[in-house]
């Protein structure tokens, strides 16, 4: 299995560029350990307070912890791994890679299977598969213990944006695509379980707590809530001016959040008895730009914080209480596409067109 070249932390304690450590440099020096001794307190089990992951050779879209909080995997728009077969036909493939968060954040697997640039994933509930999206018209579904991809869901007709998997109960997927249709998938068993057809292109989809309902967000700027009992539309979610990007379930399942180009995040009370206004905090600060790209959205473990993707290169994190910004981390040089936190401890993970991956930790408390 390939292994991309190694990242190993940083120290510096600012929020700033980390700089680079080649592979036989010591890891401790006393420069080193008196930066940290000098510095702030630390709030997490990382090796530095920022570390830099490296590997990574075309942009990347999707990012997330592992639920046990120990891996990391991203994705994208590699492009970079290419096997000639004796027919001389060459496959270019992009890539899954999976990171250690903790020590030197090293990369230990490379999974490959989709043709096309893979525009979201997600772990499982019990972390030991992944599922991926991608403009191969595809879903994947990911062993992580062996490396490989063990399902190959064929249905959609036009890219494949976006796809999520059930929080507990039944296994299934819901996905949204360029053709217009969520597909409701059930791995286990040959196509799809539903169809549920939209008008317009479909850029984000997640289930609701009990995944008997499809929460998703396109190009006509509303969010749609889908019945699956009775596949249709339950309700809309209007107050977005722009295309929809991403969508995060809140961890209680109260509430949903979403990222749009209209430059605000959105905070929906998807309750079943909620009022008739449904929105209950715009927060706003982040951009979007002409790359039009699918920036996406997420939950602090505690749903005290929410965080999103910015085409100003920064990433940010607002307080979802008072809906101030808590913080705007710099570093990257594209485009933030994804952001996550990390389910266990105050550390956050930023993947950027600028093919790099930030780990950084933040305080316990503001």
């Amino acid at each position: 299995m390939p292994i991309l070249d190694k990242r190993k932390g940083d120290d510096i304690l600012a929020l700033v560029p980390a700089s680079k450590r080649t592979k036989n440099e010591v890891v401790f020096s006393s420069r080193e350990k008196a930066v940290v001794q000098n510095g702030p307190p630390r709030t997490s089990s990382l090796f530095a307070p920022i570390m830099l992951l490296e590997g990574h050779q075309g942009d990347i879209f999707s990012l997330e912890f592992h639920p046990e909080g120990q891996y990391l995997a991203s994705t994208g728009f590699d492009r970079q791994i290419c096997i000639k077969c004796e027919n001389n036909i060459i496959f270019i493939w992009n890539i899954i890679v999976i990171w250690n968060v903790y020590g030197e954040c090293e990369n230990i697997s490379v999974m490959t299977g989709h043709s096309g640039a893979i525009m979201e994933l997600h772990f499982s509930p019990d972390g030991n598969h992944l599922y991926t999206a991608s403009t191969d018209m595809t879903l994947g579904l990911w062993d992580i213990a062996v490396g490989t991809r063990i399902k190959k869901l064929k249905g959609h007709t036009s890219f494949v944006n976006s796809v999520s998997g059930a929080r507990r109960g039944l296994t299934q997927l819901c996905s949204g695509s360029d053709d217009s249709t969520i597909r409701v998938w059930d791995p286990r068993k040959r196509g799809q379980c539903y169809t549920l057809n939209n008008t317009y292109q479909l850029t984000a989809v997640t289930f609701n707590d009990t995944a008997e309902q499809v929460i998703s967000g396109g190009i006509d700027n509303d969010i749609k809530v889908w019945d699956l009992r009775k596949n249709s539309i339950l309700y809309k979610l209007k107050g977005h001016s722009d295309t929809i990007t991403g969508l995060s379930l809140s961890p209680d399942g109260s509430y949903i959040l979403s990222n749009a180009m209209d430059n605000t995040l959105r905070i929906w009370d998807v309750r079943p008895f909620a009022p008739y206004e449904r929105c209950v905090k715009i927060l706003s600060g982040h951009q979007h730009n002409f790359e039009k790209n699918l920036l996406r959205c997420a939950w602090s473990l505690d749903g005290s914080k929410v965080s999103a993707g910015s085409s100003d290169r920064f990433h940010y994190i607002w307080d979802t209480t008072s809906r101030r910004i808590l913080y705007k981390l710099p570093g990257h040089n594209g485009s933030v596409n994804d952001i996550d936190f990390h389910p266990k401890e105050p550390i956050v993970c930023s993947g950027s067109s600028d093919k790099q991956i930030y780990l950084g930790e933040i305080e316990t408390t503001q």
